[in-house]
């Protein structure tokens, strides 16, 4: 009855606007306040001990790396480095759009930055070459997406500190099943702008801007290759390739680039203090929830239901994967990390999936959560960009996020798709 309690508050709290961090917060000390007062003077330790990791020291470093990144140049160098190599397949601004959120997700490592960063550029861009609004908005808002699971990848750093697989295994699981989504985004999106003649006419080829625009975007792509080789083969540590990758987005800005300013960094500190704290109080708060969770067994009898339904790996599978859909509908990404793999992880690991495919398979399901309303982060952020209404941002990302739910299934069920990079570097599972 205790629990019920719990999850009715936790919902109540929710639904009345209160910060889901202050929300879990509170329903977690209402509950041991009134079950099992004697462990109050236990929370702030708790809490404490949540939030204090050494991983964790990554996460905001990233974060200050990808804005540094993109006030200092990055952004349009990156777009006229895909508008180059797409020049031969008579590519436009669409899967110019794709291609460049494939390449500013390794470098961010946030979705709602790359639908932020790329869309303030490329949606006005898109409408001025006879492209659709909501197909603009669509195709931006679907692509991000992939910032979250093509390494660098924030999501990954906060599901390692919980389940405690490694943060480099977790960069090489998300790599194959975010160049999959890709690489069907662009196919798609190639395919639809063919039909619907969204092509521009094929320009004259310059040797000269060719050459400028490639080798100014070498300095972009090297920094997300730096910090997955570096993680992946053992060189440095997520929060040592992190702390680079910050000192390497201060020097292409500053002195590469030109075009990063002080107050520009200043306006970065200040974003990334407010969305690492933000992030930091959730985990801090989930670690009570879940500690109670614990208490009363819950992961166990989770898994004493899954075990009751004899069913087969793959339909368990399938079940957790509609699971993770209904749930990033309504919870952001860290938040459903944090409350889920406690639960689920164990259960799945009886089933055989290893904690590199779960990881994978979460993190791109609650990746489709942050364009499907009414949470829709990027969703949000596209916005913000062009004021229109979130349903119609959907309805033009829907063909696109399909593309997101396949290889979902796909990886769900080919568990090669996840490990077979991370065995491939002599990664365990």
């Amino acid at each position: 009855m205790a629990m019920v309690i719990l999850l009715i508050l936790l919902i109540l709290f929710a639904a009345l606007g209160i910060p889901l961090a202050f929300a879990i917060g509170a329903s977690s000390v209402t509950y041991i306040a009134a079950d099992v007062p004697e462990f109050m003077q236990m929370l702030p330790q708790r809490v404490w001990n949540g939030a204090y990791s050494e991983l964790m020291i990554a996460m905001p470093l990233f974060m200050l790396a990808g804005e540094l990144m993109n006030t200092g140049g990055i952004t349009k160098r990156i777009i006229n480095f895909c508008m180059q190599i797409l020049r031969p397949i008579h590519g436009g601004l669409g899967e110019v759009n794709i291609v460049a959120s494939m390449i500013f997700g390794g470098i961010s490592g946030s979705s709602v930055a790359d639908t932020s960063a790329l869309g303030s550029i490329l949606i006005p861009a898109m409408q001025d070459q006879k492209y659709p609004p909501e197909a603009a908005a669509g195709i931006t808002v679907a692509s991000s997406t992939m910032g979250m699971i093509i390494p660098p990848s924030t999501p990954m750093i906060v599901y390692s500190m919980i389940s405690g697989a490694s943060v480099g295994a977790l960069f090489m699981a998300g790599a194959v099943p975010g160049i999959l989504i890709g690489l069907t985004q662009l196919i798609l999106v190639f395919w639809i702008s063919h039909k619907k003649h969204w092509h521009p006419d094929r320009a004259k080829f310059d040797g000269k801007q060719f050459t400028h625009d490639v080798l100014a975007g070498i300095p972009a792509l090297a920094m997300p290759l730096f910090i997955i080789i570096c993680v992946s083969f053992g060189i440095c540590t997520a929060s040592e390739s992190a702390g680079v990758a910050v000192l390497y987005s201060l020097i292409v800005g500053f002195f590469v680039y030109r075009e990063l300013t002080w107050k520009a960094v200043w306006e970065a500190l200040k974003k990334t203090f407010v969305s690492s704290s933000s992030i930091m109080l959730i985990i801090g708060f989930t670690t009570i929830f879940t500690w109670i969770l614990t208490m009363q067994q819950i992961p166990m009898i989770v898994a004493g239901f899954f075990t009751n339904l004899n069913m087969p790996a793959w339909g368990i599978a399938l079940i957790f994967d509609v699971l993770i859909l209904l749930i990033g509908t309504f919870i952001d990404v860290s938040p459903a990390i944090l409350l889920l793999t406690p639960i689920m992880l164990p259960v799945m690991q009886s089933y055989g999936f290893s904690s590199l495919q779960f990881g994978a398979m979460m993190i791109t399901g609650l990746a489709i959560g942050l364009v499907t309303p009414p949470v829709g982060m990027c969703l949000n952020a596209c916005n913000k960009i062009n004021r229109m209404p979130i349903i119609e941002i959907f309805k033009g990302a829907l063909p696109y996020v399909i593309c997101n739910v396949v290889v979902l299934v796909a990886i769900s069920l080919w568990p090669a798709l996840t490990t077979w990079l991370p065995l491939l570097l002599n990664y365990s599972l």
